[in-house]
């Protein structure tokens, strides 16, 4: 977009908040400016594909933010603006990976109300430690949570061959120390949010010793952990709406079509691209911090 003229005060959608009080150099008449029609549109179908992508990736492979997070960062959108954006929108694909694990959570009621309450004081604590420290904190630790997120989904396969060997299918009581870990993983979820799924796989895998279970819980301490957010982003966060209504029923198309092809096409050639999509995004950004 930087072809585009930004005249006056910019608005719209998408839009370079970092722009901000910077001197603009003269457009040539007729050009368009930000918020204008035709780029609004057109940021806005680049915000469907690629939440669309993103839904699709997040079913097959996992770590569909780390493709729509920076495409909201390319297109003019701040940091945390972005990050906050891209929590809100992917929150409807949480609840339908609840709805998938259902069978899954008979005789789960008292651990899902435990974790479930520590999802909602780390992702309170994440959420609340994003909007209250100084924007270029975040600018300078996002960076290093892509690229930990990034290697984190290269390695997510030995993790779950690790996790699989020492399975257990026996009734197992909640080690202490798992609590923490949930506590922690989450703030983290609240906070940024990419890889947070491979993140509480490993935890609770090496918990709980079920990694089917673990899978399960999973995506019901992701739904909690984003649904708080949501509510706290939504009221209190720099929430772009517009991208919300456009890119989160993208993002549950995707996941639904995702889901469809999933045993059709080969999640180890997509990790392997999102992986050096993510390493190459995180250069950029500790290049732009």
């Amino acid at each position: 977009m930087s072809a585009v003229c930004r005249a006056g005060q910019p608005h719209g959608a998408v839009h370079d908040l970092a722009l901000q009080g910077e001197a603009t150099s003269p457009c040539a008449a007729g050009a368009p400016t930000v918020g204008s029609p035709l780029v609004l549109a057109a940021d806005l179908v680049i915000v469907a594909g690629v939440a669309l992508l993103a839904g699709a990736i997040n079913s097959i492979a996992g770590g569909g933010s780390l493709i729509l997070f920076p495409t909201l960062v390319a297109l003019g959108l701040p940091s945390v603006a972005a990050n906050v954006t891209n929590s809100v929108a992917q929150w409807p694909g949480y609840l339908g990976g609840v709805a998938g694990f259902r069978s899954e959570y008979a005789g789960q009621r008292g651990r899902l109300l435990r974790f479930g309450l520590v999802a909602v004081l780390g992702g309170t604590t994440g959420s609340v430690l994003l909007l209250t420290t100084p924007t270029e904190a975040f600018d300078v630790v996002v960076p290093v949570l892509v690229l930990m997120a990034s290697l984190l989904l290269a390695v997510q396969p030995l993790i779950t061959r690790q996790l699989t060997r020492s399975e257990d299918a026996g009734p197992r009581r909640d080690p202490p120390w798992l609590y923490a870990a949930l506590f922690l993983s989450t703030v983290y979820g609240g906070y940024f949010g990419g890889a947070l799924g491979v993140i509480l796989v490993a935890v609770l895998g090496v918990g709980l010793h079920r990694l089917k279970l673990a899978n399960a819980l999973k995506s019901a301490i992701s739904a909690v952990t984003a649904t708080v957010t949501v509510v706290i982003f939504g009221i209190w966060g720099p929430v772009d709406w517009l991208v919300v209504a456009v890119a989160a029923p993208a993002s549950l198309l995707g996941g639904f079509l995702g889901a469809r092809v999933a045993t059709r096409i080969p999640a180890g050639p997509l990790r392997i691209l999102i992986v050096v999509f993510g390493v190459a995004v995180s250069v950029y950004l500790f290049a732009r911090a």
